[in-house]
């Protein structure tokens, strides 16, 4: 398993938050320990509208620029953060680990899982880079 309690989890959270994380540690599987950890432990935030300036600043933190090209992906963004609220939703008496745990066992956790729903020219066209862009292949469950 990926993580190993709910104070790591939280600290990946926090680092990105304050852009302290290791940008070798900003990996799929740290993407979806943030938007948990936030969905679950930071009320005050509203999610789907401030991660978008949380990732643009930590980006540019770390090195990597917000372009047509590279940097934050709005689609990509609103989709991992509808399937983890869904996932959520039906795992919500486990810990914090164990409920990232068993979303990155689950398909959500395979870094290609998207191109399920949506074929790689679309989801990475600079449209869908910039804002949603529904899915071409499938429809999106979330």
């Amino acid at each position: 398993m990926p993580f190993t309690s709910d104070d790591e989890i939280a600290a990946i959270g926090r680092s990105l938050l304050d852009r302290t994380l290791p940008k070798s540690a900003w990996t799929h599987a740290a993407h979806f320990a943030a938007a948990i950890w936030l969905l679950t432990s930071r009320p005050d935030v509203d999610v789907s509208r401030e991660m978008p300036g949380f990732i643009r600043a930590y980006n540019e933190a770390t090195g990597v620029a917000n372009t047509d090209t590279s940097g934050y992906h709005e689609t990509i963004t609103q989709a991992s953060l509808r399937a983890a609220r869904a996932f959520l939703a039906g795992n919500g008496t486990h810990s914090l680990c164990d409920r990232c745990n068993a979303l990155m066992a689950s398909p959500i956790g395979d870094p290609e899982w998207l191109l399920a729903y949506w074929s790689r020219p679309r989801l990475f066209s600079v449209e869908a880079r910039r804002a949603w862009v529904d899915p071409d292949l499938e429809q999106f469950p979330f």
